[in-house]
């Protein structure tokens, strides 16, 4: 599968591509680079420039600009929280999964508490259930002032790699 934008993405016949400078762009931690390798930090991540300041299963935090990311009237775009929300949540579970294991996201709601023109978004992602097939975390994003812009809540479903 290609997504247009990755060079190499989805192109049989080129080598496989080195993600390192994605993954360090991203702040993921190197004790990880060699689970994310095949595949980097995902392409959507690099376009919306999410950056990793924090990683464990309990707890995640990641930043997003506003800039480039804001809908028709000026302000961060609906879906970009959302994008941000998974990121974390998913990120979340696969750490609690560990090697072997494949999380895949089953649910995920939010509500928009106020808008944001400018500037960061930090999104904080706290453990809610850490189980053996489910895990969920409630994601919170907040702006510079440490104003609350939405909640989400997201579940993922674990089960063994294909």
């Amino acid at each position: 599968m290609s997504d247009n934008f990755t060079p190499g993405a989805g192109a049989p016949s080129e080598a496989p591509r080195d993600y390192t400078e994605e993954l360090v762009a991203a702040g993921i931690p190197s004790e990880m680079h060699g689970w994310l390798s095949a595949h980097g930090p995902g392409s959507l991540v690099v376009k919306l420039g999410i950056r990793f300041t924090e990683m464990s299963a309990e707890r995640l935090v990641a930043t997003m600009p506003v800039e480039g990311n804001q809908q028709v009237a000026g302000i961060l775009h609906g879906g970009a929280h959302l994008v941000l929300a998974e990121t974390l949540g998913s990120f979340g579970a696969a750490i609690h999964g560990g090697p072997g294991r494949q999380a895949l996201g089953i649910e995920l709601n939010a509500t928009h508490h106020r808008a944001v023109a400018s500037g960061l978004v930090t999104g904080t992602a706290t453990a809610i259930h850490l189980g053996g097939t489910l895990v969920t975390h409630e994601i919170v994003m907040t702006d510079e002032q440490g104003r609350r812009l939405s909640t989400a809540r997201m579940t993922n479903m674990l089960r063994d790699a294909r």
